[in-house]
């Protein structure tokens, strides 16, 4: 299993509008894809939201959001579960 988080901070009024389009859009894009497990949507009062998706094997990219609601560019970290 590999996790992969996307985060991305919102223009200041381009939050709403982007918050939208990630869970309106880009997160259903992947969630039709056999080797998605699960995903998850967060938002912050600092206008960031994070995604966070599960996958079986390799992970696949959101799409990229609309330049205009974007302060800046995401980022994206993938993380594999810890034996313990």
């Amino acid at each position: 299993m590999i996790a992969r988080m996307w985060e991305v901070r919102a223009s200041r009024s381009g939050f709403d509008e982007l918050l939208s389009w990630v869970c309106d859009t880009a997160v259903p894009s992947l969630e039709v894809l056999p080797q998605h497990v699960s995903s998850d949507v967060y938002s912050s009062t600092d206008h960031r939201i994070v995604v966070i998706t599960k996958w079986r094997n390799t992970p696949e990219s959101l799409p990229a959001p609309p330049e205009k609601l974007v302060a800046r560019a995401p980022h994206v970290w993938d993380f594999t579960p810890v034996d313990r």
